[in-house]
Formats: structure tokens, C-alpha cells, sequence
């Protein structure tokens, strides 16, 4: 099994839609009426509808899950500062680089960050991530068994 390199980097982009704001609110019940009451919303400091921050964050669960590290990886730690708002429609990225690796355990601290189409940064921070050796190990073999 090889490990993730310091200066590794991965990223993820997916379009934003209302019907994100429906589901993370089927999962969380956040139903807060910044996400949903357009006229309220538009009063706002906001001026206009904002996605729940969970489903910005998610595309970092997506990316480190799927990518970087990889399959078998958890948070352990989040460090997230939400700077601007995601609005449905917005085209966002997620980016992670390997800033540090424990040589004892697979432990990955990474630079994180979304950004939307406009190169606005909306969520910046770090994270550290655990990856389960024994899944890692499965999920790379299977990979080359598909290749």
C-alpha cells in the first residue's frame, strides 16, 4: 500500500441545486427559512437563498472519501471557516492538499477549500483525515482488478 505524498492534491466540482438544500434538510432538519423562503432570504444580509453549509462541506467528505486520501478515510478533525455564501446554481469545487502524514499511523493533515464558479473562496481550512489500512488495501485491489 503506498502513502499519500505531502504536496498531493486532489479536487471535485459539482453544481449546487435546491434539490440539495431538500435532501441535507431530510437528513439534518435544518429547515431554516435562509434556505427556502425566498422573500425572507432576499431581506437577508445574504440577499438571497443560502445552501446549508453541510452541503458545501460535503463535497470535502465526497473528495477525501473518494480521492484524498481515499476509500476507508474519516475526519478526525475539521477546521472550517464558511466566507461566502453557496447559492443553487453555484458550480463549486473541492480541493485538498497533503500538508503533513504520520509515518507511525495513516493519519493525513490536508489543506482544504471550496471555491464556486467565480474563484470566490466560500469554505477554507484543514482537516485531518484517518484511512483504514484494511479497507485502503481492498479498495486498491479491487481497482486493479477493474483495470
Amino acid at each position: 500500500m503506498t502513502t499519500t505524498q505531502v504536496g498531493a492534491t486532489a479536487r471535485l466540482t459539482r453544481t449546487v441545486t435546491r434539490r440539495d438544500i431538500e435532501l441535507f434538510t431530510e437528513i439534518s432538519g435544518d429547515r431554516n427559512p435562509i434556505h427556502y423562503d425566498d422573500e425572507l432570504a432576499a431581506r437577508s444580509r445574504f440577499g438571497g437563498i443560502v445552501v446549508q453549509g453541510g452541503v458545501t462541506s460535503g463535497l470535502l467528505n465526497a473528495l477525501v472519501a473518494e480521492q484524498l486520501p481515499g476509500p476507508g478515510s474519516v475526519f478526525l478533525e475539521v477546521s472550517w471557516r464558511f466566507l461566502a455564501p453557496v447559492r443553487p446554481g453555484d458550480v463549486i469545487t473541492a480541493a485538498a492538499v497533503v500538508l503533513a502524514t504520520r509515518e507511525d499511523k495513516p493519519v493525513t493533515t490536508l489543506a482544504t477549500s471550496v471555491t464556486n464558479q467565480d474563484d470566490v473562496v466560500v469554505l477554507d481550512g484543514t482537516a485531518v483525515v484517518w484511512r483504514d489500512p484494511s479497507v485502503a488495501a481492498t479498495a486498491h485491489q479491487k481497482q486493479e482488478n477493474t483495470a
